[in-house]
């Protein structure tokens, strides 16, 4: 069992917005790593980190996605921050990967910097742009296709996104 399509990139790029969309359009169930350890933890992912600092969580998610792998065949969106697990990036070689990308600017815009997200806390647009230079080449490198999400609909995004992995829809 293997997931028809794998969503990262970085927070606040779409990718639950856009996975369920795509999920709707293949025909398949939808289903995103945050939400798994959200719910087996009870508790909000910015609560984990400031209980039990990032590293514990990176634990959790390591595991939420290796169960997701293995037991989901739709749509599984990643957390941003999970391709920076080298076992994590070898299981997601040879599937379907797509690298949803975008500039600071466009951040800014969708997730104002910093609202609920822990690690953006302090100065959220110098944090972002260095999580992105940290981070976009993991994506890239386990990336199948990478698609721009800047100035876009999210039903423009889906459409690219299934044009470049050639998918038909449901």
């Amino acid at each position: 069992m293997t997931p028809l399509i794998v969503l990262v990139g970085p927070m606040g790029v779409g990718k639950s917005t856009v996975g369920h969309l795509l999920a709707e359009r293949l025909g398949v169930g939808y289903r995103d790593t945050d939400d798994d350890i959200v719910a087996a933890e009870g508790r909000s992912i910015a609560e984990i980190f400031v209980d039990e600092g990032e590293s514990a969580f990176r634990v959790l998610e390591k595991q939420a996605v290796r169960t997701a792998l293995a037991e989901h065949e739709g749509v599984l969106a990643l957390g941003g921050g999970a391709v920076l697990d080298a076992d994590t990036r070898a299981l997601l070689a040879g599937r379907r990967v797509v690298y949803l990308s975008m500039d600071v600017e466009e951040a800014a815009r969708r997730t104002g910097l910093g609202a609920a997200r822990p690690l953006l806390a302090v100065n959220p647009r110098k944090q972002w742009r260095e999580l992105m230079e940290a981070r976009r080449h993991l994506y890239e490198e386990v990336a199948t296709a990478v698609v721009a999400t800047d100035g876009r609909t999210p039903e423009e995004v889906t459409a690219s996104t299934l044009d470049a992995l050639e998918l038909k829809q449901a």
